[in-house]
């Protein structure tokens, strides 16, 4: 399992990283078939930013399940349990993104 940790964790992470240093609106779903019209209300430069930042969290999560198992000796159940905490880390920021109006103009 610690194996799909690290790809996964790994896969994550690069998308972030180019989420953030290039500003690839492109690559966030949802963002990249809205209208242009609907998109110019949006601060994209903050919203690229934080997700991600966003995937680097949950990318590093990801990396601790598989890594921590394998190199310190922790219990092979973190793998499983670093999923569950990958998957608060998404929905949580999911939801912080769409209440409030934190990336409008």
């Amino acid at each position: 399992m610690w194996i799909a940790n690290l790809l996964a964790g790994v896969v994550t992470l690069f998308l972030g990283i180019i989420i953030r240093a290039f500003n690839a609106s492109c690559l966030i779903a949802g963002y990249n078939t809205a209208p242009l019209k609907e998109r110019a209300k949006y601060d994209e430069v903050a919203l690229t930013r934080f997700v991600g930042n966003l995937l680097v969290v949950a990318s590093a999560v990801l990396l601790a399940g598989g890594l921590l198992p394998t190199v310190a000796g922790a219990p092979d159940e973190l793998a499983g349990v670093s999923w569950i905490l990958f998957a608060v880390v998404i929905v949580g920021g999911i939801a912080y993104m769409n209440t409030g109006e934190r990336f409008r103009r």
